[in-house]
């Protein structure tokens, strides 16, 4: 039988986690590196279209300072265009998109904020170690000089996320879960304002996926991170979610904390979640 998350056992948002027990100074020489703070995200009427086709049509969410804000949807409904254009990588044909208070496609935006992607593919380089691929941005944008810094600051990030000793294993036996921590762990030193998740749990085993939930949430308690989590994963979203936005066809359905959606009288939004709670 097939294991699940289970998603009944929150408290106050908060969860088990394989992390539980660990102190909290757990990575602190990473949390004392960290100058981030957790950003909140406003979108206003965020419309995009690929020819005659309209993606996006009017999405307007809130996001709060240091929510796991989890965006909810089927394959096709639109979740990537939106984490594109979140992230800056797309444009709008209409609406925006601010991040504490700044649009993200002003050109002054990198100055002053960082938004870092967690991808589904967890974008490894093959031919870099773990630690290697966790200190690239350090050594690349010369944000320091001193390698046994560096070095410092990837050995906490990595035992952050629970691979501590790993920085010089090679990303190729590694599985899809420890490949997607490390990618969490290379987000985490950009000292990002937001991190942004794609499909976290896909391609995972049962035990993997609750290992990535677990992940998301201790963040929330060790860092105080913003996080934005795309997902299709029922089970992954009422594990980890503050507040849950439904997308469907480009349109946000509901946007509500994790009983208000369970218990949602729209009839799409219980079409789209009744497999798992009916």
């Amino acid at each position: 039988m097939e294991q699940k998350l289970d998603n009944n056992n929150v408290t106050n948002g908060r969860l088990g986690s394989v992390f539980e027990g660990r102190e909290k100074c757990t990575g602190s020489v990473l949390l004392d590196y960290l100058k981030c703070a957790p950003a909140g995200v406003c979108i206003k009427g965020l419309e995009r279209s690929f020819g005659n086709h309209l993606v996006l049509k009017g999405i307007d969410l809130d996001i709060d300072p240091g929510e796991i804000v989890v965006i909810l949807g089927k394959s096709g409904a639109g979740k990537s265009v939106l984490l594109r254009h979140i992230i800056g990588l797309d444009n709008p044909d209409a609406g925006s998109i601010r991040v504490a208070g700044e649009d993200v496609h002003n050109p002054d935006f990198s100055k002053h904020h960082v938004l870092a992607m967690v991808f589904q593919s967890s974008a490894l380089f093959n031919s870099l170690s773990v630690g290697e691929n966790v200190g690239l941005y350090l050594k690349e944008h010369k944000i320091i000089n001193d390698d046994s810094r560096i070095n410092e600051i990837v050995s906490s990030a990595l035992e952050l996320v629970g691979l501590g000793g790993k920085e010089e294993v090679m990303p190729s036996v590694l599985s899809g879960g420890m490949k997607r921590r490390v990618a969490t762990a290379r987000a985490l030193v950009m000292n990002p304002d937001i991190i942004l998740f794609d499909e976290p749990t896909s391609g995972l085993d049962p035990m993997m996926t609750r290992t990535i939930g677990d992940l998301i949430c201790d963040l929330k308690s060790q860092v105080e991170i913003t996080q934005i989590v795309v997902t299709h994963d029922i089970d992954l979203t009422f594990y980890v979610a503050d507040k849950i936005a439904v997308l469907s066809e480009g349109r946000i359905l509901q946007v509500g904390s994790p009983d208000e959606i369970r218990n949602s009288r729209d009839a799409a939004v219980q079409e789209f979640i009744a497999p798992q709670f009916g």
